[in-house]
């Protein structure tokens, strides 16, 4: 069993994996950080969560106990402070914020808008996309938790392996997201639910933050160079789920069935399901779960995919579970599936 400590257990992904390991006995957590709610109980807090502990919310600074497993769900700034810290204190850390996933400090730190103090602690870190990454996340010691729309683009693209070598290098990635993917508590009220209620707007285009982590990713293992990567992302009346169309084209025809391939690279991969076609990704299918939906159609050269994930669960605290369970030896689908 792993102790957990949860910093920034109080926003939306700290809430959605206290929610997740309510559900399994394999993992306790034993400790809960929240300046704003600090001295009130969970049970005061979130009264819907089933949690075998009534645990207290500490302030971040409070002493974490030794040898638990840590989790900052926390701002980009006091991430970047706190992962060294408990990493050099002897925690195993998952980072959930995205200052510890880009290899660039330059790009990284444009893209995040913040000097970044520690990035000797970048090359520590495992990118934690268990289904790419699987064999250096069992047993490590620093993960950085992917973004959910970087999720949502790479997975797809990945799983379509050898395929990849006969893609243009320019990927365009279209995604739409719910208000608690797309920040909602931290930044303008134009992304709060009241910004978003009979509305739908694109915002950071060509400038978010996943479209570099996007483009570092989405060719590991194929041998090839970076591409060019074009997201925009959009915001939808809803509160969780997000949907991707990604563009892709081929060189030249290709001569095996990409849709035969995505099923080939997925079939021993439990949380990955690929549909029949594109029209099937729904965000009410995967609202609440860890799976993404997958599925294509092709039209001469040119490639659509179309996933879909929740951002709360596959797009962070569902995908940050998977990443517990591969750096503490446990079954990869505890507290996931039944």
């Amino acid at each position: 069993m792993a102790e957990i400590s949860i910093l920034g257990a109080g926003g939306f992904t700290g809430k959605e994996l206290l929610s997740l390991l309510s559900h399994q006995s394999t993992h306790e957590v034993v400790h809960i950080t929240s300046d704003k709610l600090a001295g009130k109980t969970l049970s005061e807090v979130f009264p819907e969560i089933p949690f075998p502990k009534n645990l207290t919310f500490h302030k971040h600074e409070d002493a974490v106990p030794k040898k638990s497993l840590v989790v900052l769900a926390v701002p980009n700034e006091v991430s970047i402070e706190s992962a060294p810290k408990f990493l050099d204190a002897g925690h195993k850390v998952i980072d959930l914020s995205g200052v510890y996933r880009l290899h660039n400090q330059e790009i990284l730190e444009k893209s995040y808008k913040l000097k970044h103090t520690k990035f000797s602690y970048v090359d520590k870190a495992v990118f934690g996309i268990p289904e790419i990454f699987r064999d250096k996340l069992t047993g490590a010691d620093f993960v950085s938790n992917p973004g959910c729309f970087s999720t949502s683009v790479i997975l797809p693209v990945f799983l379509l392996n050898e395929l990849r070598k006969n893609l243009k290098p320019r990927i365009i990635a279209d995604s739409k997201s719910g208000v608690s993917g797309a920040g909602g508590r931290t930044e303008d009220a134009g992304f709060s639910y009241t910004g978003v209620y009979e509305n739908f707007r694109a915002y950071k285009i060509l400038t978010h933050q996943h479209e570099p982590e996007i483009q570092e990713y989405i060719y590991t293992n194929s041998g090839l160079k970076e591409p060019e990567v074009l997201f925009v992302p959009h915001l939808l009346p809803v509160f969780r789920g997000i949907l991707s169309t990604i563009f892709v084209e081929f060189e030249t025809e290709p001569a095996v069935d990409p849709m035969q391939v995505l099923l080939d690279s997925s079939k021993n991969e439990p949380f990955i399901r690929i549909l029949k076609s594109p029209e099937e990704i729904e965000l009410k299918k995967v609202q609440n779960t860890n799976f993404l939906d997958i599925s294509l159609r092709k039209r001469g050269n040119t490639l659509v995919v179309v996933s879909a994930l929740d951002n709360l669960v596959k797009g962070a605290a569902g995908q940050a579970l998977q990443n517990i369970n591969l750096m503490t030896g446990t079954k990869e689908t505890v507290g996931l599936l039944p």
